[in-house]
């Protein structure tokens, strides 16, 4: 039989919970020969679902312009369902933002790629992130301002 107290960490579903393209200004803008910026923008959060249940989602915004113009703005959410019991409440933080992440971000890289590819354009592949450290930048930014944290202490 399985002790009461055995940590429980398993992943229940990984999920693409939203994913949206625009391309507001096509077809004009893809007749433009300069290369285009392309800001990422990415976050992290983390709700309780029911008693030892979480979702973990990560967020990616992709937006590329020419000048002042949009290219595309992609903007998709992935999201997993973790079961964790029986872990010390000072663990949980470091697990919901930085081990659901790793696990969740994989698929949120390839589905970006894969909508970017689709519509038309040379897939963009985000990088690996190093979830540790944004998780402890978040963690200073929350002692500094005492707001606070989307993700549990």
């Amino acid at each position: 039989m399985a002790n009461e107290e055995t940590p429980v960490f398993q992943i229940q579903r990984v999920y693409l919970k939203d994913i949206s393209l625009e391309q507001p200004n096509s077809p004009g803008i893809l007749l433009e020969a300069e290369q285009p910026s392309v800001d990422i923008q990415l976050g992290v959060e983390a709700n309780p679902v029911a008693d030892g249940i979480y979702e973990v989602a990560v967020t990616a915004t992709v937006q590329t312009k020419i000048k002042d113009k949009t290219v595309f703005l992609v903007e998709a959410k992935q999201a997993g369902i973790f079961e964790i019991r029986n872990v010390p409440q000072d663990q949980m933080g470091p697990i919901m933002g930085i081990a659901c992440p790793q696990i969740v971000y994989p698929y949120l890289r390839g589905n970006v790629a894969d909508v970017i590819n689709r519509a038309g354009f040379p897939a963009v592949h985000l990088a690996e992130i190093n979830f540790q450290a944004m998780y402890e930048q978040q963690q200073a930014q929350t002692a500094g301002t005492g707001d606070t944290a989307t993700l549990p202490q």
